[in-house]
């Protein structure tokens, strides 16, 4: 019987960290070893980190990644190992690198180049135009590197028809969005169903900036059926035994790929032969280069891995923004982290999530209540620092607004009180945040949501001021699930009933509600869900049932807030187009549709 042990390692890599990267590639790469792995692949990238992007316009990155990828052939004696890096000729290239046996016998160069959402691999790479596989003891591996897996009869379905790869492993660095990974996971199996070959999928997970990846790799063998499958949001070493066998008889029974091969006029896929690993080798397996095998001692057993439970998407949504805040305060050196607590359900969330990512011990909360601030709200906001077990300060602001109001009395002489009066609270705030920040070296958590981040219901310099905003891609409807989902975590509950029940409050004027300005939270998300994600005009989405005016007047702040978006801190994607990369619209804007 042929057989093959094929391990993913899905691991946290940390861009420009080359060293870092290389020493954690060997961990999991002995690991392999260990266990037997005949064939050990790494996700998109993973020398570098992903994504690198203008660290590629510099040549001494490139040549110390392809120098740091040499380095890892000592290491690969018997194995074969495939790790994505960078390769270059008189061009650069997003690459899976062959590593066997001590000896860089090939590459595969990434065809398909994405260049939509949060990628712009155009800007630095060539794509690929060969599309070769790789014979191990005469098993056929393709190559692939994640979007070539998602276009249907792309390098998969040629290799696998025109050099007959039975195992096809894909290399990628998938970022997550909510949902996505059930998604995926039935493209990949519809993927291997289809071209009756083992399909392995090699993710990248950890988080890099605003981007979080998820991991989950997955091995689905040629009826599109899953062996075995990496844990969402955690480093993983996912392996199996696939039968080869399996797929050969699979295609006797099955014309379709013969068919195809009949009418198939393409160029022929370059087969590269890798020589027998005396490791490795097995008796009766004769390897390219017709060697005998050698026998060696049995492998080891494979423990059952537990399937892995599908999340339910607030559980997911949660994981997400943890793992991100995790990978944002430690890969940036940052001891701990610092918030404004208003008592309110965003603050309380972002605290419960920093928490977790962070330990409570590197969590400093502080309540600046204003004159307006209710006493449930400063109640509550003690109640859940304790609960949490965080460090507590309360610093109010109202001699700050005083003060502030006097220097300005001459200037505002004859003015009414508006939102300026308002928005300064905010801004006290901010300076407070920051002034801590600056003394003791702690990042400050935004908490405002996608909801207000879209229609500008913020204070620039005032609350949006701070490094990092954990809630900036999820709506104010979702935040109240997420609450509710980390209160069920806790016994009893970390976050107050008030928080969760009363109507939710800037609290910068007297008896303030959010709906004094906007539409209720259950309305205004779809509409900002059809206009900012699917880019719906104002008819379409007034056709939906939406009160058109309504719907109008949304758009209008949406589009009037764009200045403000460009100039708040990085912040989490979790839905299918963020703030950011994902959607970027002129600030300088006529066009009202």
């Amino acid at each position: 019987m042929r057989e093959l042990r094929i391990g993913l390692a899905q691991i946290n890599a940390t861009v420009g960290d080359l060293d870092g990267n290389f020493q954690k590639i060997l961990q999991y790469l002995e690991r392999a070893r260990a266990l037997g792995v005949d064939v050990l692949a790494f996700p998109e990238m993973v020398i570098t980190g992903y994504p690198p992007e203008d660290l590629l316009l510099k040549p001494s990155f490139i040549e110390t990644a392809i120098a740091r990828t040499r380095d890892l052939l000592p290491h690969t004696a018997g194995m074969t190992v495939i790790v994505g890096t960078v390769d270059r000729d008189v061009d650069l290239y997003n690459a899976a690198a062959v590593l066997h046996d001590g000896r860089w016998v090939g590459s595969y160069r990434k065809r398909y180049l994405p260049n939509y959402g949060v990628f712009d691999e155009n800007r630095y790479f060539m794509p690929g135009t060969r599309n070769p596989v790789f014979v191990r003891d005469g098993t056929v591996i393709g190559l692939s590197i994640c979007e070539d897996i998602w276009v249907a009869g792309g390098p998969l379905q040629e290799q696998v028809i025109r050099g007959g790869a039975e195992v096809v492993i894909n290399l990628s660095a998938s970022p997550y969005h909510a949902g996505k990974a059930q998604g995926r996971r039935r493209m990949l199996c519809t993927r291997a169903a289809d071209n009756l070959a083992v399909v392995c999928y090699a993710n990248l997970v950890g988080a890099q900036d605003e981007i979080v990846y998820d991991g989950n790799s997955l091995i689905v063998d040629e009826q599109g059926q899953v062996l075995a499958e990496g844990e969402m949001f955690v480093e993983d070493l996912v392996v199996a035994d696939v039968e080869l066998d399996a797929v050969f008889n699979a295609r006797l029974h099955d014309p379709r790929l013969r068919k195809e091969r009949a009418l198939d006029s393409g160029e022929s896929t370059p087969r590269i032969e890798l020589p027998m690993a005396a490791a490795h080798a097995r008796p009766g397996r004769g390897g390219g280069n017709g060697g005998v095998a050698t026998a060696v001692a049995t492998k080891p057993a494979l423990a059952l891995r537990t399937a892995v439970v599908q999340r339910e998407l607030v559980t997911e949504i949660y994981d997400a923004l943890v793992l991100g805040t995790r990978d944002y305060v430690h890969k940036n050196g940052f001891q701990a982290a610092v918030l404004g607590l208003s008592g309110g359900v965003d603050s309380a969330l972002c605290a419960c999530v920093a928490a977790d990512a962070i330990g409570p011990q590197h969590v400093i909360a502080v309540a600046m209540p204003s004159p307006y601030t209710s006493g449930a709200s400063k109640e509550d906001a003690e109640a859940l620092a304790r609960a949490l077990g965080l460090r507590f300060y309360a610093i109010p602001i109202q001699d700050s607004f005083d003060a502030a109001q006097r220097a300005l009395a001459p200037a505002f002489a004859g003015q009414a009180a508006d939102t300026t009066e308002e928005n300064l609270q905010a801004r006290i705030r901010g300076n407070y945040l920051m002034a801590l920040s600056n003394k003791f070296g702690w990042l400050v958590l935004t908490t405002g949501n996608k909801s207000e981040t879209s229609v500008g219901y913020s204070t620039l310099y005032g609350d949006m001021a701070g490094g990092f905003a954990v809630l900036k891609d999820v709506y104010k409807t979702m935040v109240y699930q997420l609450a509710q989902h980390r209160n069920r975590r806790s016994d009893p509950p970390v976050i107050p009933e008030r928080t969760l029940s009363r109507a939710p409050s800037a609290e910068l004027k007297p008896d303030q509600t959010d709906q004094d300005t906007l539409p209720p939270y259950d309305v205004l998300d779809p509409i900002l869900r059809f206009y900012v994600e699917e880019d719906r005009s104002v008819k379409e989405i007034a056709g939906l049932g939406y009160d058109e005016e309504l719907v109008r007047r949304v758009a209008r702040m949406v589009d009037r807030a764009e200045y403000k978006r460009r100039q708040s801190p990085p912040g989490l994607k979790i839905s299918p187009r963020a703030f950011g990369k994902d959607r970027r619209l002129p600030i300088t804007n006529r066009w009202m549709g």
